[in-house]
């Protein structure tokens, strides 16, 4: 993973304001990066989105040609967003169906889910619980984040194969 994301800093270099967050798993890399800031930027100018949606069809011949690039190296799709002050905007990222073999009780909270229509399936119900999760659990997730990343450091340092 670290090649990936050493991969994106030194690929989008010219494309943010510093090096982009990128995170990957076995489908999706997603990069996101810092828009560099306009000189010369009033509070009188445009709003955020219009700046955004500027620096998207800026950047898009770019975009494509690192995403092709890593797309063929990497073999995972390619998604963008970019960050400006607390805004972030995904401009392009998969929505990838997941085999669950759920048992009738977690069905359960699902389909309650979806009957107070907090959620409108239960794909979506299973979305929502994973961003509460996500939500409540963040510093946890992040360490295990860590841990994994610890790993794989690990790994790379260790006895190679031939």
């Amino acid at each position: 993973m670290n090649e990936i994301r050493d991969w994106f800093a030194e690929q989008a270099s010219g494309l943010f304001a510093s090096a982009p967050d990128v995170t990957v798993d076995a489908q999706e890399i997603t990069v996101v990066g810092e828009r560099a800031a306009d000189e010369g930027s009033s509070e009188q100018g445009p709003t955020t989105a219009h700046l955004i949606a500027e620096f998207r069809e800026r950047t898009r011949a770019e975009r494509i040609a690192v995403a092709r690039k890593a797309e063929a190296l990497f073999g995972r799709k390619v998604s963008w967003g970019v960050r400006d002050g607390e805004s972030v905007v995904l401009f392009t990222h998969l929505s990838v169906p997941v085999m669950t073999r759920l048992r009738q009780p977690e069905r359960v909270v699902l389909d309650t889910l979806v009957a107070a229509g907090v959620a409108r399936s239960r794909s979506d119900a299973l979305a929502w619980c994973v961003r509460l999760v996500g939500e409540h659990e963040g510093e946890w997730i992040t360490r295990l984040r860590e841990a994994l990343r610890a790993v794989d450091d690990a790994r790379a340092a260790g006895p190679h194969q031939h």
